[in-house]
């Protein structure tokens, strides 16, 4: 299962083609759209918010409810599009008033991308690197996400810090599958403790007030995953690889941890590896300190991933720049932007685990129609049962 986007920040739409999904799988509109509400809310949010309200369009691979097994292809207007439709045509000349974006912002793609493709203006590049593709990523991995649900599989996030505001917990991994969802969908910066909430968005209008940008740290966690998805035969087949490549391909995203993470390096070997004991005739760890995963594989408890994400590179208080035209120092360009995006950017990353997921499930269980995933995941339950015992 994979997908492409396609489409600009301020263009007409964005649109995501989800291709290799099996037939029969259930697809809701009303839940992609949840997810895009998600995506879209969190404190410290900007104006952008206030103009998009992000809904679904699906347009193929999809009949009376249950996908086709063809492609898949999902679209999401850009109603700000009504307010760039001069400047982001495409086709006709250029305004003659058109104010190019000459002075880029250190953090963005913004100079890089102009030097690679050869061009003066950074609007060519900010359009597409801009964090707003993200949202036909969410759409894409509703495909994903049900598909998930149906073999019994959940994913979620939640923030764990922003700025220098930490959420307190004594046993990160152990902890990580027992928050509640109300607890942090109900919280406006998707922690799941009012007092760290509290503390974080304070950090937030403190950042605001002095022009700044804030990045933080975010964990999802899949529940109910069979041990042995993935492989340790090669590199392309583990799922710490996959996990990383997927999650660190969200823009800002600048480190991931696996379990304990960097943690695992300044502990000794006995408090780091989890235990192995039976219950219920089923192999368990009596620790999570791996986050569900060794030697590149699931292994059964709940997956844990944990990502930081840099601050956003729009300061309402600029950095230096050089400007393209003059090659003279210059303020950095202030385009439209959010204090902080984390929570958002959680939303985002449980997508991205979760085609690693399905992948996953489709590589050990077939990839025809949902029917027979299901009929060979059963089959494979049931030989893990026998195997325990």
């Amino acid at each position: 299962m994979q997908y492409i986007t396609a489409g600009e920040s301020h263009g007409p739409c964005l649109t995501a083609i989800v291709s290799g999904v099996p037939a029969g799988v259930p697809l809701s509109a009303e839940q992609i759209n949840s997810d895009l509400a998600r995506r879209q809310s969190g404190y410290g949010r900007g104006g952008r918010q206030t103009i998009e309200r992000d809904q679904v369009q699906v347009t193929s691979g999809v009949r009376f409810g249950k996908t086709l097994g063809t492609p898949v292809t999902l679209t999401v207007a850009n109603r700000d599009w009504q307010n760039w439709t001069d400047r982001m045509a495409v086709f006709g000349e250029a305004p003659a008033d058109l104010v190019r974006e000459v002075t880029p912002r250190p953090g963005h793609a913004d100079l890089v991308g102009a030097l690679k493709t050869n061009v003066d203006d950074c609007r060519n590049i900010l359009e597409r690197a801009s964090a707003r593709e993200t949202a036909a990523r969410v759409a894409a991995a509703g495909v994903a996400r049900e598909f998930l649900a149906e073999l019994g599989v959940e994913v979620y996030s939640y923030v764990t810090s922003i700025g220098d505001v930490r959420l307190p917990e004594d046993d990160p991994m152990g902890s990580a599958a027992d928050y509640t969802l109300l607890d942090i969908e109900t919280s406006e910066v998707r922690c799941p403790s009012p007092a760290a909430s509290k503390a974080m968005m304070a950090a937030i209008d403190k950042a605001k007030k002095a022009g700044e940008s804030l990045g933080g740290t975010f964990r999802v966690v899949a529940t109910g995953l069979v041990p042995g998805l993935g492989g340790y035969a090669s590199a392309a087949e583990r799922l710490t690889s996959q996990l990383g490549a997927a999650v660190l391909s969200i823009p800002a995203i600048k480190g991931v941890e696996l379990g304990l993470g960097f943690e695992a390096a300044v502990r000794p070997g006995s408090r780091v590896h989890d235990p192995i004991a039976l219950d219920g005739g089923e192999f368990v760890r009596t620790s999570n300190n791996a986050g569900g995963l060794e030697g590149g594989m699931t292994n059964g408890m709940p997956l844990v991933v944990t990502a930081a994400m840099k601050p956003i590179p729009t300061l309402m208080q600029p950095l230096g720049t050089v400007d393209l035209d003059t090659l003279e120092p210059a303020e950095a360009s202030r385009e439209r932007s959010d204090v902080c995006a984390v929570p958002a950017a959680a939303v985002v990353a449980e997508g991205e685990v979760a085609f690693v997921l399905a992948n996953a499930y489709l590589a050990a269980f077939g990839s025809t129609c949902l029917a027979d995933i299901k009929a060979n995941l059963r089959q494979y339950k049931q030989r893990l049962r026998g195997f325990a015992r």
